[in-house]
């Protein structure tokens, strides 16, 4: 049997390398940085990388391929540029799960020191060895803030967590952003400056392209024919796999997209799927981009603030926010105070208690929705979108039509190239679907056709108009009308549920027709048309004004 490119050429390496002892580091799939402790601070002579590749870890989701190569290509990659430095490396490709292979590898190379994995997932599955002495954890040097800055940061220690309060913190703390006290330009926050519709001007960057080296052509190829059964097209030429690719994406994105992200950094189109999105998020979330790095490099560009400031907020701001609020709750097993209600199914909170299947549309059925079918598909290609098409199309279709928050969460997990449990769950659990009620959010993230039309050029290609007979209308009187009675509880909802009870009956009849309409069209996997609702007397055609 050939050995594997990737195998002759970490041997190549590896053949030249003194024998001695080493200081055994297992190394996760989302630690892919020399920059981390302990393999920062140890000599690349003394040093041994344990790395695994567990297709048991493959095969536990539905995974898009596109993940799967963007997690497996780039691992190997590093693998490599370790084992240029000196470092030695011992790379185990299995069908066991991790706990099972390192139990193995421990049993040759003695205890196995290790960065504690961001996800819960992982740390779960490897409690036991650290139990019994044979794995030991590192902290986690690529987070910026610590457990300590996230409660000192809350006025109230078991909830409700808020980002801004968190987010002033950490600025404070940093200094990032800051002329002593006070934040550059006067505020903290320019989000209302950045809600700008595109149009198509300034032209959106083409994405960058990286010539796929042998390495990651066999990665690719291994995963179309043992993973065929897994959604998603592959796209290696998108795959910033080694660190050369690493740091071309990042000169592509500070040069490309930074100028005119902050504006622009709401805005859907089908003209672009990322407009200025810098598409980092996978590299960044896999630390071979740190995210201490990025955050330098953008505060010393010459760009506007509320450009700026807007990615700052998104690293420093929302990406740490949501992975302390992951590990407080222990993945929302273990809610705080009034929330625990929320979990009698054990990480499966449901605020709202809704149950619909997810529809077919999601897996690229069309749905007669263009601004859904045009964000699925570019999933489906992908395994990315930006995070508006993410929040205000995804899930809070999924929201308006009462599904499952814990089928949702699982298909963002599995269908997004940058999703781990720590920033998936409370993302869409917390802010996409309400599911946890207002612990960190104060509102449902919801909206009818407006924001939709206002914000994307999606509704000029749909057979429906946002104007009349949209039927995402409706859908979004009828939940204010169907979970009424928890809504009013929630403070900025006053305004809204305001606006609810001005409806008359027979709007209220229609609004909840036209959803019983569309859903039964969705759950069938139907096309849904404007004739469909006038036939089956769900008329879309409704007076009164849909949500912002």
């Amino acid at each position: 049997m050939n050995m594997s490119v990737f195998f002759k050429a970490l041997r190549d390496l590896q053949s030249l390398q003194p024998q001695k002892e080493r200081r055994w580091v297992y190394v996760a799939y989302d630690q892919l940085n020399a920059e981390l402790e302990p393999l920062a601070s140890t000599p690349a002579e003394e040093l041994g990388l344990v790395l695994i590749e567990s297709q048991a870890k493959g095969r536990r989701r539905a995974y898009h391929k596109q993940k799967l190569l963007w997690v497996l290509a780039s691992q190997r990659h590093f693998a490599l540029e370790q084992a240029r430095r000196g470092v030695h490396v011992r790379y185990a490709v299995t069908s066991d799960d991790y706990a099972t292979c390192l139990r193995k590898l421990s049993d040759e190379l003695g205890p196995l020191e290790g960065i504690e994995p961001a996800e819960r997932e992982l740390r779960t599955e490897l409690q036991a060895l650290v139990d019994e002495g044979l794995l030991s954890w590192h902290s986690h040097s690529g987070w910026l803030s610590c457990t300590e800055d996230f409660l000192r940061s809350q006025r109230h220690k078991e909830g409700p967590w808020r980002m801004d309060a968190f987010y002033r913190f950490m600025r404070k703390k940093t200094g990032l952003l800051m002329d002593g006290g006070t934040p550059w330009g006067g505020r903290y926050s320019f989000d209302d400056e950045n809600r700008e519709p595109w149009s198509g001007e300034p032209p959106a960057p083409e994405m960058p392209n990286f010539e796929p080296d042998a390495i990651t052509q066999e990665v690719a190829a291994f995963i179309a024919s043992e993973f065929s059964d897994h959604p998603g097209a592959l796209h290696p030429e998108h795959v910033a796999a080694s660190a050369e690719d690493v740091d071309a994406l990042w000169c592509w994105a500070k040069e490309a997209c930074m100028t005119h992200f902050g504006p622009y950094e709401d805005a859907m189109s089908h003209q672009s799927r990322g407009v200025f999105h810098t598409r980092i998020s996978a590299a960044l979330n896999l630390h071979r981009l740190m995210p201490a790095r990025v955050i330098e490099d953008v505060c010393a560009l010459e760009i506007p603030l509320n450009s700026k400031e807007g990615f700052v907020r998104q690293v420093l701001g929302w990406r740490e926010f949501m992975r302390h609020v992951h590990r407080q709750t222990d993945g929302f097993r273990d809610l705080p105070g009034s929330w625990a209600v929320l979990n009698a199914d054990r990480a499966s909170p449901n605020f709202l208690e809704v149950f619909h299947d997810l529809p077919p549309a999601y897996w690229g059925e069309a749905s007669g929705l263009t601004c859904l079918d045009t964000v699925v598909e570019s999933v489906l290609d992908e395994g990315y979108s930006h995070h508006i098409t993410r929040l205000m199309v995804l899930a809070n279709l999924a929201t308006l039509l009462d599904v499952d928050p814990g089928q949702i969460t699982n298909w963002f997990w599995e269908f997004y190239i940058d999703a781990y449990d720590w920033v998936v769950e409370p993302n869409v659990l917390g802010m996409g679907v309400f599911a946890l009620g207002d612990l960190f959010t104060t509102k449902p993230y919801i909206s009818g056709a407006n924001y939709i039309a206002k914000m994307s050029d999606y509704c000029g290609k749909c057979a429906f108009d946002p104007g009349s007979n949209c039927p995402i209308r409706s859908l979004y009187w009828a939940f204010l009308a169907r979970h009424e009675a928890k809504l009013r509880e929630q403070g900025r909802m006053n305004l809204v549920m305001g606006s609810l009870r001005r409806r008359s009956d027979e709007q209220r009849v229609a609004d909840a027709r036209v959803f019983e309409v569309l859903w039964a069209h969705l759950q069938r996997g139907e096309l849904a048309a404007p004739a469909a609702f006038r036939e089956k007397g769900g008329q879309a055609s409704l007076p009164g004004l849909s949500s912002s």
